[in-house]
């Protein structure tokens, strides 16, 4: 049988269903029929997703947040793209190819961060090591909110390989790093890109930084020495997306 995950939270639901995602059922606490709860269930009826009544201690045994706001939706795994499909998705926008590459990310809250602002950052695609694709199946739902839905995954064999075969169609890939040479206000990212950003705690890989074209810092002014990898994605997916405007 096909495992599901939940997606907890009005707008988290809301977004799912207008993504038109494959969702299985809908749970609702007994009792809540007001405000979005109501957006909700009209929803699903267009869509004919079955809607369930509960009570509110099955509601609880079924829930993982304090902040699921009285719906829960169940749904199926992850649908993961090829690597091809994403450069379709580029070239059908007429737009030079932007991916991100993450190398070995640990912490849920930072992958669902990033997905979330490479979505709002116009990024075609994130691309991520294959062994690495069950755990992201079990925490993107959770994570990443609506942005999961919208925001193509690719799982790869190896990431090395991968970036080669897309150095072919002229990508040039651009690595988070503290140490890097070039500064990432002097930096431009226009054309066909891909932005690597590593490990948090041991950074890019040797042999995935090997093959990056630029290593690129932000500058630190204050007594920090680093920042959390979902701020850095961020910085550097708008730094991006301020270079292709």
């Amino acid at each position: 049988m096909e495992q599901t995950f939940k997606i907890e939270g009005r707008n988290p639901v809301i977004e799912a269903i207008k993504s038109g995602r494959s969702i299985d059922k809908i749970y609702i606490l007994k009792g809540e029929l007001n405000g979005s709860i109501i957006k909700i269930k009209a929803m699903a009826r267009d869509k004919k997703i079955p809607v369930v009544e509960i009570d509110k201690k099955k509601f609880s045994d079924m829930s993982d947040i304090s902040a699921s706001q009285g719906v829960i939706a169940s749904v199926s795994p992850v649908d993961y793209v090829d690597v091809e499909d994403i450069i379709k998705i580029a070239e059908n926008k007429n737009e030079p190819l932007f991916v991100v590459l993450l190398d070995e990310i640990e912490d849920p809250h930072n992958l669902g961060a990033i997905i979330r602002t490479a979505n709002a950052a116009g990024a075609h695609g994130v691309i991520i090591p294959k062994h690495r694709s069950a755990y992201i199946t079990a925490t993107v739902a959770k994570t990443a909110a609506g942005a999961c839905f919208y925001t193509p995954v690719a799982k790869v064999t190896n990431l090395v390989n991968t970036m080669k075969k897309l150095k072919d169609y002229g990508v040039w890939f651009y690595g988070a790093d503290m140490n890097g040479e070039k500064d990432i206000f002097e930096t431009s990212f226009s054309g066909k890109i891909g932005i690597v950003i590593g490990n948090e705690g041991k950074g890019i890989s040797p042999t995935v930084k090997k093959e990056c074209d630029f290593m690129v810092n932000i500058p630190m002014m204050g007594e920090v020495e680093s920042l959390n990898a979902s701020v850095s994605a961020g910085i550097f997916m708008y730094s991006a997306l301020k270079s292709r405007r």
